[in-house]
């Protein structure tokens, strides 16, 4: 592909398929109805653009988490694979075929937005594809294929479609990735290597963020994955949340949530402990096509790579916090030495059963107590590559950085770099019936500061408000 003169990067869509109901609940995984979709007004941005450039050549950076495939849940009417019951309750493996089926299903449900993706490629423009948390199964080369399968292009359109495993240079002076590497819940392992096998199968290794999105938001359809406050909340936000929407619409909502994390923690542990998928002899090859693909070099591919944080797999007590096990663990414990503590008291007085109740009572401020005192870090790890920046810019040889993963859009300077976020494009609502929207549909946008192609390109924040944009300071 040439260098553009423009570059468009937005991130965070999270397209999935579509939830056309549930019965007992018209609130259940209400933000993956039709009606919220954005492929329309995605499809007028992109006319829109179109016409603000005229016939300048211009690219398209997809920044990761595009599609969301952790929250695909249809499943093949005539599987050509085995599906287990876990599967059959909470999404297909990351298995290749299994990918390709759920990239094929979110591409059925999304027309308007292939179509309008179709159209701005024909027009002589480029897209890229980097591949993010949400969408890690686009290593995968059969689902690569059924998006350019999906999208009917002639070769040398397709030749300026291009998939990216983590970060891309844009024109030597832009580096662009998703962010989730400096995410200890959501980093990709080895990005480089990213297939493990387990047991007979081979899949994509799921950060665990994934993961948890998979076995316990899939089976919570009254909280939104793409709003952190709509689901990590203090104890008493649990217990309004409880009595006013979960008791109707989904009373076994404790018990989806406990087997959930229970399967989230084991699966986390045992991925975690399995080595990457690789074949020494075709090593640097690998390598050298990342670099390819991302205009960057080899050297540069190895040491971002190098820059990436430990994932929070390995730390199995910071894993059973943030999914709440260790209060449950807890919980088991108090109710035990409770029991026991009554069982002694009733064999010396035949106490009656409410003094197990008052042991009980006496000892749950221990579980209050230690509850208040564990605080999610979700929010800041997500913020860390904030201070990766510096290093970044200096592996790249670039002067600017654009991130997604936040869902939180941003313009700023950090030790003399350019720092943009675009925050996201998903149906993010606080609420289950989807009225309070959280974010904007942003976009950076990157052109020469005067005419000519051998201009300076200065980058600028939009909201797109849907017909018009509108500049972010």
């Amino acid at each position: 592909m040439s260098a553009p003169f423009h570059t468009f990067v937005l991130s965070d869509i999270h397209l999935a398929d579509a939830e056309l109901g549930h019965p007992g609940s018209s609130l259940w995984k209400r933000y993956k109805r039709p009606k919220f979709f954005i492929d329309q007004s995605f499809k007028r941005l992109l006319r829109y653009l179109e016409k603000e450039i005229g016939d300048e050549p211009a690219e398209l950076v997809l920044n990761g988490d595009i599609f969301d495939f952790d929250s695909v849940m249809r499943l093949p009417k005539k599987p050509e694979f085995h599906i287990s019951w876990l599967e059959s309750k909470r999404g297909l493996f990351p298995e290749e075929k299994k990918s390709r089926f759920k990239m094929e299903t979110i591409l059925a449900d999304h027309p308007v937005w292939v179509n309008a993706l179709r159209q701005f490629i024909q027009k002589g423009h480029s897209v890229v594809f980097i591949i993010g948390n949400h969408d890690v199964e686009l290593h995968w080369p059969l689902v690569q294929r059924e998006i350019l399968k999906s999208l009917r292009l002639s070769e040398v359109e397709e030749s300026r479609v291009r998939f990216c495993e983590w970060f891309y240079i844009s024109n030597q002076d832009t580096a662009i990735e998703h962010g989730n590497q400096y995410d200890d819940y959501s980093v990709t392992k080895n990005p480089i290597h990213p297939l493990i096998k387990k047991g007979k199968r081979i899949q994509v290794r799921l950060p665990f963020g994934n993961i948890a999105g998979r076995y316990i938001m899939n089976g919570m359809g009254l909280f939104n994955p793409h709003v952190e406050s709509s689901f990590l909340m203090e104890p008493k936000e649990y217990i309004q949340f409880l009595f006013k929407y979960a008791i109707k619409a989904q009373p076994f909502l404790l018990f989806n949530w406990l087997w959930g994390a229970i399967v989230s923690f084991w699966e986390a542990m045992t991925d975690g402990l399995l080595p990457a998928l690789r074949d020494p002899l075709f090593a640097e090859q690998r390598v050298q096509e990342i670099a390819k693909k991302a205009n960057a070099t080899p050297e540069m591919v190895r040491t971002m790579n190098e820059l990436a944080v430990h994932t929070a797999i390995h730390n199995p007590i910071k894993i059973a916090q943030e999914l709440w096990l260790d209060r449950f663990i807890l919980l088991l414990v108090i109710a035990f030495i409770s029991f026991h503590l009554y069982a002694m008291i009733y064999m010396i007085s035949s106490a009656p059963a409410i003094w197990f109740g008052l042991i009980f009572a006496l000892l749950v401020p221990v579980l209050i107590y230690y509850s208040k005192s564990i605080k999610s870090n979700v929010m800041e790890a997500m913020e860390e590559s904030l201070k990766h920046v510096p290093m970044i810019a200096h592996i790249t040889k670039t002067k600017r950085i654009i991130f997604g993963h936040t869902h939180r859009e941003q313009h700023t300077m950090i030790d003399q770099v350019e720092v943009l976020n675009t925050g996201t494009w998903s149906p993010a609502f606080k609420d289950p019936e989807c009225k309070v929207v959280m974010g904007q549909a942003c976009f950076a946008w990157i052109r020469a500061k005067t005419a000519g192609h051998d201009s300076d390109r200065i980058a600028d924040l939009y909201s797109w408000d849907d017909p018009g944009i509108r500049k972010l300071t």
